[in-house]
């Protein structure tokens, strides 16, 4: 058997890398779609979300929260998956084409460079009063909101397995 390295699979990149091919995708003519998220245990929302967002464009870059950041947002107790295999699981997903880990609790600093055309959240927030809203609309971005699957929740998971005592 042929041992294959992680690092191979990933599709992590720095910032700064994303935003030169961010340039070079959009030379292609290509449109860039942005989401981002702490995706900690993986399940079949996160999955229909990322393709469903994919579909809005042609490339998809994912922002995905550090474990520092989740912590900052969610507490002391998550992430339940650490950050590299966070990046090792996401980066198996087809629609995924780039993944940036960030620190912020905001993903405004990579909006700020990366300028997508289209950045997508989840359903359970309002466009216009997005904390990124208005930088993505002062370069003639868009920002979708795309459905929840309904009974797909990381939160719901957790509790899910601590009720089962797993």
């Amino acid at each position: 058997m042929r041992y294959i390295d992680p690092v191979s699979l990933s599709k992590k990149m720095t910032l700064s890398d994303a935003v030169i091919l961010r340039e070079w995708w959009r030379k292609k003519g290509k449109k860039v779609v942005f989401t981002n998220g702490c995706f900690d245990l993986l399940h079949a929302g996160h999955v229909c979300y990322l393709t469903q967002a994919k579909a809005l464009g042609d490339i998809l870059i994912l922002g995905l929260n550090s474990d520092v950041s989740i912590q900052t947002i969610k507490g002391i107790e998550r992430p339940v998956v650490r950050e590299e295999d966070r990046v090792l699981v996401l980066s198996g997903l087809e629609a995924i084409h780039a993944i940036v880990v960030f620190e912020d609790t905001t993903p405004i600093p990579l909006l700020e460079q990366l300028k997508p055309d289209i950045h997508v959240k989840g359903g359970d927030y309002v466009a216009s009063e997005l904390p990124e809203y208005p930088l993505i609309t002062s370069y003639g971005g868009e920002v979708k909101i795309l459905p929840f699957r309904p009974g797909c929740s990381t939160s719901g998971l957790i509790q899910k397995i601590l009720k089962k005592g797993l």
